[in-house]
């Protein structure tokens, strides 16, 4: 075991203590289009990036919904903060699933190495090489790798119709700044560049069909909850968070808006308003920690999650954005003359929403076609479940 496994990190995930300070950190970070180091450390010190950390390396092993909880906790003072939360926070499951000299490598000094990524192969290439692929090439959207040791970087495989996960240590790619966007500017999701191949070996690549067919090390069954399960939630729930920040603001300046105070108090409209985006917002939780329950539960009874019920899931998963976009849309729509000006809270959690729905994992279209013609019969299509 890991000399690091000790009762140190042997807590349970608890952001709580850190919420105040990023709320107050939050604009900071959108001036300057990257997370602050505060920020990060706040993160770090929240043990939310070493909640999916194998325990053998002195990670927690958070279950998914209490990793993803968190998430929409951090989300709801600061979206950008929770989706980096998220979408960073989910890396060590992935590793967890790689061969253990892959997880050596990334955490054999700590279980809080930050690690990034940008999976999107379109611009990279991959050639054989013994032992391993040489690998370059631009990727876009890698959030928070100003702050990343390493990155996962998608290629597709040489010679295979799959995709290969490459985990690339920072010595071995470039940043550039372009990160210049209407909404989640504290991501920092500038683009990648190798500009020269590197040698990526075998041991640190984890095969899209892997992840498919949960292959894992790991005693905890929890690595063998397919990965698309976590990794299309992680990209989805910083949106509940930010949509209960939403209604918060709102609720707490209803005597500040434009509007007639009292025609705020007593417009049936506005009332129902309000109803109805709790009432999204609940629904979406309870569909999140349903599914997440229902996949840990699977798992732990050495079943495999069937192919139908991972279609279901990713569709469900999928709606959430869509969802809550409409919940902050109901909000905007009345929020007052005050809310069009640049810097008005509400305005920027509604652009950041909508740069969160064009991840293509929150495109519930496709999922809900393959799920309605699975429930017909016909096969699975998509490639990514």
């Amino acid at each position: 075991m890991n000399s690091l496994a000790s009762s140190k990190f042997e807590e349970k995930l608890n952001v709580a203590p850190i919420l105040d300070e990023i709320e107050r950190l939050a604009s900071a970070s959108r001036s300057q289009r990257s997370m602050k180091k505060e920020t990060m450390q706040l993160l770090v010190d929240s043990g939310i990036f070493r909640a999916m950390v194998p325990k053998k390396f002195g990670g927690i092993e958070s279950t998914p919904a209490e990793f993803l909880k968190a998430a929409i906790q951090i989300a709801e003072r600061d979206m950008a903060a929770g989706w980096i939360a998220g979408v960073v926070g989910i890396h060590p499951f992935q590793i967890g699933m790689m061969d253990e000299k892959a997880q050596q490598d990334v955490y054999g000094q700590s279980p809080d190495v930050i690690v990034g990524s940008t999976y999107n192969p379109s611009g990279a290439k991959a050639e054989k090489a013994e032992g391993g692929i040489m690998l370059q090439g631009r990727w876009a959207w890698s959030s928070g790798c100003h702050h990343a040791e390493w990155l996962i970087l998608g290629c597709v495989a040489p010679g295979e119709n799959l995709i290969y996960s490459c985990l690339v240590p920072k010595k071995d790619y470039r940043i550039q700044d372009t990160w210049f966007t209407m909404g989640l500017q504290g991501t920092g999701s500038n683009d990648i560049f190798i500009d020269e191949p590197v040698f990526v070996p075998f041991y640190r690549i984890h095969k899209q069909t892997d992840g498919f067919e949960c292959k894992n090390n790991q005693p905890n069954k929890m690595y063998s909850i397919p990965w698309a399960q976590v990794f299309s939630a992680c990209v989805a729930v910083p949106s509940i968070g930010a949509a209960k920040h939403a209604l918060r603001i709102y609720i707490a300046n209803k005597n500040a808006s434009s509007i007639d105070v009292a025609k705020m108090h007593g417009d049936p409209d506005l009332a129902r308003r309000v109803v109805e985006v709790d009432t999204l917002i609940d629904a979406a939780e309870l569909s999140l920690y349903r599914n997440m329950a229902l996949l840990l539960e699977t798992v732990e009874s050495n079943k495999e999650v069937s192919m139908l019920e991972r279609a279901r899931i990713r569709s469900q998963t999928g709606t959430i954005v869509t969802n809550m976009i409409a919940a902050v849309d109901l909000l905007m729509a009345v929020a007052g003359g005050r809310s069009v000006y640049t810097g008005s809270a509400i305005q920027e959690i509604w652009l950041d929403m909508r740069m969160t729905h064009a991840h293509i994992a929150n495109n519930p279209v496709p999922l809900a076609r393959n799920y309605g013609n699975m429930l017909l019969g016909q096969e699975n299509t998509n490639f990514f479940m």
